[in-house]
Parts: C-alpha cells; structure tokens; sequence
C-alpha cells in the first residue's frame, strides 16, 4: 500500500465516523427530549393530524354512506389522496372508472358501482371553477423551419 492510498482510506473512515458520531448526536439529542418531555412528539403529531384530516378519519375519505365501500375498492390500486384531490360530476367520476377499467385493469365494480358514484359525486364534486377548461383547437398550423 502506498502512503497515498493509505491518505484516501484514512480520509474515507475519517468521514465515515465523522457521519457516525453525527447520526449518533442526533439520536442522543432526540431521547434527550424524549426524556424530558416525553409528551413533545405526541401532542405535536396529534395536532398536525387533526388540521389534515379534519372531517376525515385515518382513510382520508370523509364521512359518508358507501365510504368504506369506496376505500376498499379504491385503496387496493392506490392512496386515498389520488382520490380526494380530485373533483368530478357523476359523469365525471364514472368516465374515470371507465377510464381505469379500460386502461389499469380495474375489475367491473357490479352493482357497487353506483354506490361508489354516489358517494364521489357527492363528497368529491366540483367546486367553484376547478380546473381551467380544455383547449380548442379551431384549426392546426405548420410551423416553418
């Protein structure tokens, strides 16, 4: 081993016990305030919840008829947010099941399908102007070289 790969291994180790000993400090720092004050986390963490899922539960869905209904068959592709960030009318909401069955493989949803709509089309319509409309295009151009 030459003394300059001795230099470059002994800087590597430096750094890695360097990120060590600060891991190792933040651990210390966060039983630190764990021990004196052990309810710091839980309050925080309690109120955070309430303000993002205020007239929710643990689902994120709201309340409603058919809202488990809607989590089973929603959830089991992907997150509740995918979801409630959503707007739509009935139509609107029945075109993007139409559109998953077509194209995710979602399962036909038989007679819970307008189970599912209903509670959508009710807690999850639109407000207010939503998105900005599609484009028209009235005519298309070449563009020049």
């Amino acid at each position: 081993m030459t003394p300059d790969d001795f230099k470059e291994r002994f800087k590597s180790l430096k750094l890695t016990i360097t990120a060590l000993i600060v891991v190792f400090m933040m651990i210390l720092g966060f039983a630190g305030l764990l021990i004196y004050d052990p309810q710091f986390f839980e309050e925080n963490i309690s109120k955070n919840t309430e303000t993002i899922t205020q007239g929710t539960d643990e689902s994120g869905f709201i309340e409603g008829n058919y809202k488990m209904l809607v989590v089973a068959n929603c959830t089991a592709c992907h997150s509740s947010k995918l979801v409630t960030q959503n707007r739509a009318s009935k139509e609107g909401w029945k075109n993007m099941i139409r559109w998953m069955q077509e194209t995710q493989n979602l399962w036909d949803l038989g007679e819970n399908e307008e189970k599912i709509l209903e509670y959508l089309s009710k807690h999850y319509a639109p407000e207010g102007q939503g998105r900005r409309a599609s484009l028209k295009v009235e005519a298309w151009y070449a563009l020049d070289n």
